[in-house]
């Protein structure tokens, strides 16, 4: 059973406990890579409690997720003001895991960050809703926190999840799409993350679907994220009801004619309910969903599709119109197997789980060196009580 709590955060943060000593400063360990033979290692790591964080725009969540993925308690907190300064980020989440590490024995903290990630799992490359600009976040936390810290893309961290507890269990070829705001996914083949040569692969939202369509926020025109994300479904509604068409009116109606308090939660809530115009809309960005997997099955033959983020809650008021256009667009339909389409069962807190579990196995790396430490010590101190000894002998 999981316990969630609110906590009402200071402004300022400082790294340091009363008295000044930086926190974790003597036992935290700054990780130069992290391993990629990911495919059995997760068998061997050890089995301990881990926190994952989730780092939205406007707050962090944070989790302490045991060996078998079940969340033991997780804490939230709005970064203070809203603010999108690193620093201020970067407090929150120290806060958070002090908090959480008062309660359970804490061996390692997971990041999983909407935006690119390098190749090494330790910098911020860009993220577009933080002020994050080649970040060295694993660097300054792990110098803050007496674990290890391990930072990978939020995609990667909800598809690595969903493979190890949720709806991907079994898969050796998983590929997951996560529709939320925009569009972002990941890839595992035979149990590992593909992250690609500069960490940054699975950007699948901006690959072109319709040449000089819509303007993206990347700076191309018809990204797959403008005709298949919750930024578009919430367009075309809008689009609608600014121009009082006829099939809106249920819409117009529920919102009281504030076309800006439509959202794509308000659209999926009527579309159950049987309005037929948001039924469209989201059997709209199913088709286009379909159409982008087919692309997708074409480039990398996974054995399933794993649908997550926010947009996936419609179900198959989505699923089923992308399986449809999924079948029909597929390159040599009738004579090949299909990928299984799936929804991602794990819910809006895959990206905490995958994270604590992928940091898991530093926690591993972690506590070799300590004990490594340990015995360098006790040998150290067998030493030098035998010269204590002899030489008392000898007098």
């Amino acid at each position: 059973m999981s316990t969630y709590r609110d906590l009402a955060l200071p402004r300022a943060l400082g790294s340091a406990r009363a008295g000044g000593t930086p926190i974790g400063s003597a036992r935290a360990t700054v990780l130069r890579t992290v391993g990629t033979r990911e495919r059995r290692s997760h068998l061997t790591a050890p089995r301990v409690p881990t926190v994952g964080i989730d780092i939205g725009g406007t707050k962090v969540m944070a989790g302490v997720v045991d060996a078998d993925g079940n969340i033991l308690e997780k804490v939230r907190a709005e970064t203070p003001d809203k603010s999108k300064s690193p620093k201020v980020v970067e407090d929150t989440i120290v806060e958070l895991v002090l908090d959480l590490s008062d309660r359970h024995d804490v061996h390692a903290v997971g990041i999983g960050a909407a935006g690119w990630v390098d190749a090494e799992r330790s910098r911020i490359l860009f993220a577009p809703h933080l002020s994050w600009r080649n970040e060295p976040l694993r660097d300054r936390l792990a110098g803050r926190l007496a674990v290890p810290v391990l930072v990978d893309n939020d995609a990667n961290a909800a598809a690595w999840a969903e493979w190890r507890f949720g709806a991907g269990r079994g898969e050796d070829h998983l590929v997951m799409i996560t529709l939320g705001t925009g569009i972002g996914g990941a890839i595992l083949e035979d149990g590992q993350v593909k992250r690609g040569k500069f960490g940054v692969a699975g950007e699948f939202g901006h690959m072109q679907v319709v040449p000089g369509g819509h303007r993206c926020p990347c700076g191309n025109r018809g990204c797959w994220e403008q005709y298949s994300s919750g930024n578009a479904l919430v367009r075309e509604a809008r689009e609608l009801a600014a121009a009082d068409s006829p099939v809106a009116y249920g819409l117009i109606e529920h919102v009281k004619g504030n076309i800006g308090d439509i959202t794509g939660p308000m659209i999926t809530e009527l579309a159950r309910d049987g309005d037929a115009m948001c039924v469209e809309l989201l059997q709209d960005i199913g088709q286009w969903l379909g159409v982008g997997i087919a692309n997708l099955a074409a480039a990398l033959d996974p054995s399933c599709f794993v649908i997550g983020g926010g947009v996936s809650a419609a179900d198959d008021l989505l699923i089923g119109p992308a399986r449809d256009a999924f079948r029909r667009h597929l390159t040599g339909r009738g004579y090949r197997p299909e990928a299984r389409i799936a929804r991602a069962q794990l819910g809006p807190e895959a990206g905490m789980v995958g994270a604590a579990d992928l940091a898991r196995l530093v926690a591993r790396r972690f506590r070799r060196a300590k004990r490594r430490r340990v015995e360098r010590s006790e040998r150290y101190e067998r030493y030098t009580e035998s010269r204590r000894t002899t030489q008392r002998e000898s007098r």
